[in-house]
């Protein structure tokens, strides 16, 4: 298999598969989030679209990383297996290489522009790593996080810190509670 989605032998064959594995280094995905690089699976079918020069890739992608935990920081291993589907279009000859394009219509959320008649499968696998990693990854829905106080994990150890942490701009309000116990208890 080829790693780069080619173009003209879509034109000059039909639809083409393509299928490929690729490492993804932490610091090239710029993730805080992401505690080493990632694995991406790709799997793609490539056929001709129904506007010149379009041409449209579905296939799925299965993405493995170890992700660190937005509440407890612990790393933990994430897997997604998704579908993907993207369109293909020549870049417009008003737009520069690195100029930035206004989506304006849903349906434009999917295309990614080229210059050059042949599109690195890897480049496709990279913005697939993207689109799969969680904003907020969890290594349990029920994680209860760090202490603020102390920094212990509260999933896995019970801290001696107290458990009500009160703001100190609320402390006006005490008082206003504390009067109003003591008129119900009259």
């Amino acid at each position: 298999m080829t790693d780069v989605i080619d173009f003209n032998a879509i034109d000059e064959h039909g639809p083409q598969s393509y299928r490929g594995t690729f490492d993804v280094p932490s610091s090239e995905l710029d993730r805080v989030e992401l505690e080493s690089g990632g694995t991406v699976e790709l799997e793609a079918t490539v056929a001709p679209g129904h506007v010149e020069g379009e041409y449209i890739a579905e296939g799925t992608s299965s993405v493995t990383a170890d992700l660190s935990c937005s509440r407890c920081l612990e790393p933990s291993p994430f897997a997604n297996t998704s579908p993907f589907h993207v369109r293909f279009r020549p870049r417009p000859e008003v737009l520069a290489e690195g100029e930035e394009v206004e989506i304006t219509e849903k349906e434009e959320l999917d295309v990614e522009f080229y210059s050059e008649r042949a599109f690195p499968l890897r480049d496709l696998a990279v913005e697939q790593i993207q689109l799969s990693l969680p904003m907020k990854p969890l290594c349990d829905e029920s994680c209860l996080g760090l202490c603020p106080t102390c920094g212990a994990n509260r999933t896995r150890e019970n801290c001696q810190c107290a458990n009500s942490i009160v703001d100190e701009r609320w402390g006006a309000l005490q008082s206003i509670a504390a009067e109003l116990k003591k008129n119900k208890d009259i």
